[in-house]
């Protein structure tokens, strides 16, 4: 089993999911602008695995099915359950919060059990990929501190329910192109450099 850890795409998923876990521990603290550079980073991993494993030469099909899986094992890890925590965290862990959190993991359990089953060769995505939730939830925080925390943590809850809603829709959004890459790279360093600034500050 270790021995596929060797090829560098599956080492790259693994540490996208070293950055979901830290997302969630993070999110358990209450520490949120570290939260989000976690889910940021895991959405980088996840992003550049991919090509990585498209550009290794000589890499076997069963290594590419291993990956495959992993790596869907891994997205809900990163979309699904961290964004959940984050959630119920930020509410406190009331019960309110647990049927938009279980809403997200059901979303995302029935998405990448459906795409494993009925894998899509065309240029297109049906719904929205869950790894989309990496990019949301963090951009939706920028309003957490502009708006009350209370108002922030319905705003949350709505963001969430529309994501998971999102995940299992039947639209179609193109696959990324090259460019977009370069759009995500900047994407993560540049919102990560926000809240580590924001991590920085002095609470109240």
């Amino acid at each position: 089993m270790l021995g596929f850890m060797k090829d560098s795409a599956n080492s790259l998923t693994l540490a996208g999911l070293f950055c979901g876990l830290f997302g969630i521990y993070f999110a358990i603290l209450g520490l949120f602008p570290a939260a989000m550079i976690s889910m940021l980073f895991a959405l980088l991993f996840d992003w550049f695995d991919g090509p990585i494993a498209r550009r290794s030469r000589g890499r076997s099909l069963e290594c590419g099915e291993f990956g495959a899986h992993l790596d869907s094992l891994v997205d809900i890890v990163c979309g699904g359950v961290c964004p959940a925590i984050v959630l119920l965290s930020y509410a406190g862990f009331s019960l309110w919060a647990f049927p938009g959190a279980f809403l997200l993991l059901a979303a995302g359990a029935v998405r990448l059990s459906y795409f494993n089953s009925f894998c899509s060769r065309d240029q297109t995505y049906v719904g929205l990929t869950i790894d989309s939730n990496l990019i949301a939830v963090p951009l939706v925080f920028l309003l957490d501190g502009f708006l009350g925390h209370t108002a922030f943590a319905v705003f949350l809850y709505a963001t969430i329910v529309v994501l998971a809603i999102l995940n299992v829709s039947s639209f179609r959004m193109p696959k990324p192109r090259a460019s977009s890459y370069y759009v995500m790279t900047l994407y993560v360093f540049g919102l990560s450099l926000f809240y580590a600034w924001r991590l920085c500050q002095p609470t109240s």
